[in-house]
């Protein structure tokens, strides 16, 4: 029996397993084994195949979205439309075949989006290069998923149901636990909070699962047992996600206000142009950047060429990105802006900058 047989065996005894008190140690179980066997599935062959094309794009420019969908459903027109980089779009399914990457020029920022080939049902096992197109998701920032508003519904949760299974999970936080293997001592378990979901016994199990015998394990919130899993296992992805629904001029204004009061939805229509202003707003809002000016002393400030920066970053990523030999030099910096008290103010590294703070750094 192959991987895929004994997953689509696994998937069919939780669908036919009830959900009760009695029954939730034995679903752990399969959650486990079944989170065991995606991952051997996503470990590349042994055997030397023969060398493919890259599927990768060098990262650059200050971050970096991918854009996943089903086939025909506005990809390369939303790319084309968005950067100066021409993507083909037809009217026939999977003209996009490799990554095309275009840059977006956003408040100052370099936004590299890459468009992706169409995924189809069953690409985290690998169906139409679904595996190389997920592998480039990963890398992204942010994961803007491209919907027909024509076709319901069905399309987000089959895309969800694809990059659950490969690791990647979507506008969600990594859980709060705190998990330690050992050498020895057998597994010490404790929590901080009430535990609806897990309990000892439960968490033993899944441990012996992945053959961890000695390990210290401590929940600080109170999680699933997959979230349990994700944290055993270590390569999960968590980054925000985008529902984008185009062809909203084929639908009608009803469904079009439903669909855009769902949370992390926007609505638009490549065809028509519509609403990409408060994409691009809301793109800018999930990346979470901030632009940063720099100023010399006696001067006024180069508003033209701003640093962009993570937001919560501090005046030491300023000093890292102008040089790496800044921050040891570093006496104190003067910032004009929100983040402080009065302006100018006299800060340490310490300080964390705010969107369109000035910054003129002192050294010894």
């Amino acid at each position: 029996m192959g991987i895929l047989e004994k997953i689509s065996e696994i998937e069919k005894e939780i669908a036919r397993t009830q959900k009760n008190k009695a029954t939730e140690y034995h679903l752990g179980l399969l959650k486990a084994k079944l989170a065991k066997y995606r991952a051997q599935l996503l470990e590349p062959s042994k055997s030397a195949s023969s060398k493919g094309e890259g599927f990768d794009v060098m990262k650059s420019g200050d971050a970096r979205v991918a854009l996943i969908g089903f086939p025909s459903v506005g990809k390369s027109t939303f790319l084309s439309l968005m950067t100066s980089t021409a993507s083909e779009a037809a009217s026939y399914e999977f003209t996009t075949l490799t990554c095309i990457p275009g840059v977006i020029e956003y408040k100052g920022a370099n936004i590299q989006l890459l468009d992706l080939p169409g995924i189809i049902e069953g690409a985290a096992q690998g169906k139409g290069r679904g595996r190389q197109v997920i592998a480039v998701a990963r890398t992204a920032d942010v994961v803007i998923m491209m919907l027909d508003a024509t076709k319901g519904e069905v399309q987000r949760s089959l895309l969800e149901k694809e990059l659950e299974s490969v690791g990647i999970r979507l506008n969600k936080h990594k859980p709060n636990i705190y998990f330690k293997p050992k050498k020895g001592g057998g597994i010490s378990f404790n929590s901080t909070v009430m535990l609806t979901q897990c309990s000892e016994k439960l968490v033993q199990l899944i441990l012996h699962e992945y053959k961890i015998f000695n390990a210290e394990v401590l929940f600080r919130e109170d999680c699933s047992p997959d979230e349990f899993i994700d944290v055993i296992v270590g390569n999960r992805v968590y980054m925000p996600c985008l529902y984008v629904y185009n062809k909203i001029d084929q639908i009608s204004m009803e469904e079009v206000d439903r669909l855009a009061r769902k949370p992390n939805s926007v609505v638009i229509s490549c065809g028509m142009k519509l609403n990409l202003d408060y994409l691009l707003e809301m793109l800018w809002e999930y990346l979470a950047l901030t632009c940063i000016y720099t100023k010399k002393r006696g001067q006024r400030p180069d508003f033209t060429d701003a640093i962009i920066l993570r937001k919560g970053a501090s005046v030491e990523h300023v000093c890292h990105r102008i040089h790496r030999s800044l921050a040891s030099q570093f006496k104190y910096a003067l910032v004009w802006g929100t983040s402080t008290k009065y302006s100018p103010q006299r800060v340490g590294l310490t300080h964390t900058m705010e969107h369109e703070d000035v910054i003129q750094i002192v050294k010894k």
